[in-house]
């Protein structure tokens, strides 16, 4: 059975932090940040936002895009690692901000892969039959669990979401095939240690900070190029295509080296390329719903287009899609 995507839909927070607020709080510049990452500001909620506000407001522009509303919903899958509430699922409490009291709702945890994890459900969940209309969503509010005394990853990362409808049949934008992988050997070196039952909360893992994200830049750097790049190919040879019928490319926005490389493998020139990380810094998995739906809206792609999506996150996690435009 064939799936589409019918609406995308984006959201972000009003505040902006520039790279000059981070010069203020550690030890940084400007020039080093944009340098090394491609990021020259981030969003930031404010305090009375949660995830779920976010996903709300994605979804209905999804939803008013497709045609589609609230009531027509008969699955909503929420992609994120930072939800309202441990439990119950930050989807749950989506439905009931959209009113959409007909839907199942659950969360999908791939960190910032989960977008593409979600395509790949969503699309096995129509393919029974049982289900006709899917809104996916990714969220992310990181500044929530960044550790702003640690220079390394404080000017990395920033809260948006963005939003799909998926339905059965081809009237829509075609998703021909999705590539997941995991490797949980890796899982160190990006997590968030305490929180759950290996580390509950406590004096002691507040005291050592172990409720903010942790990671091994360079580790991640070297296995991120070469599983998003591997993921892309995979995922075409899935499509029955090649490199050369790839007309745009939509990555993780997670570093401009990495989104460079990728691109690279796949011999795409930048005008090609989506990138708005210089605006956004890395939002997980709502950044590729965020930048396909602001080039879709700006009008960069086409009837036709093969589109290749990317992403590598915690987990470790990596997937590729593509979508026929």
């Amino acid at each position: 059975m064939a799936v589409s995507l019918l609406g995308t839909g984006s959201a972000v927070p009003d505040k902006v932090l520039t790279n000059a607020y981070f010069e203020k709080i550690v030890e940084t510049s400007d020039e080093w940040i944009r340098a090394r990452t491609g990021i020259r500001e981030r969003r930031m909620a404010d305090e009375k936002t949660v995830s779920s506000d976010l996903a709300r407001e994605a979804s209905l522009k999804a939803l008013e895009m497709s045609k589609a509303t609230a009531k027509d919903l008969d699955i909503i899958l929420v992609a994120n690692v930072t939800g309202d509430t441990p439990f119950p699922s930050t989807a749950c409490h989506l439905q009931a901000k959209l009113g959409a009291k007909g839907a199942v709702a659950f969360d999908i945890a791939a960190a910032c892969s989960g977008f593409l994890f979600g395509l790949e459900i969503g699309r096995s969940i129509l393919e029974t039959g049982k289900y006709k209309t899917i809104l996916l969503v990714g969220v992310e509010m990181l500044t929530r669990i960044t550790d702003y005394k640690d220079r390394s990853t404080c000017v990395l990362f920033g809260d948006a979401a963005g939003a799909v409808v998926l339905k059965p049949g081809t009237k829509g934008h075609e998703l021909l095939s999705v590539h997941l992988g995991t490797d949980g050997s890796l899982a160190h070196l990006l997590e968030l240690p305490a929180g759950g039952s290996r580390h509950p909360a406590s004096h002691e893992t507040v005291e050592k900070r172990m409720h903010f994200m942790k990671m091994s830049g360079h580790e991640v750097f070297k296995h991120a190029v070469r599983a998003m790049q591997d993921a892309a190919v995979t995922a075409l040879k899935q499509a029955g295509l090649k490199e050369s019928d790839v007309d745009f490319l939509i990555p993780h926005q997670a570093n401009i080296r990495i989104i460079d490389a990728t691109a690279k493998r796949l011999k795409l020139p930048s005008e090609k390329v989506y990138v708005n990380i210089d605006r956004y810094g890395n939002t997980s998995t709502a950044s590729i719903p965020l930048a396909m739906d602001e080039a879709n809206r700006k009008g960069l792609l086409k009837k036709g287009m093969n589109v290749v999506l990317a992403a590598f996150g915690g987990g470790l996690t990596w997937a590729a899609a593509v979508i026929r435009w």
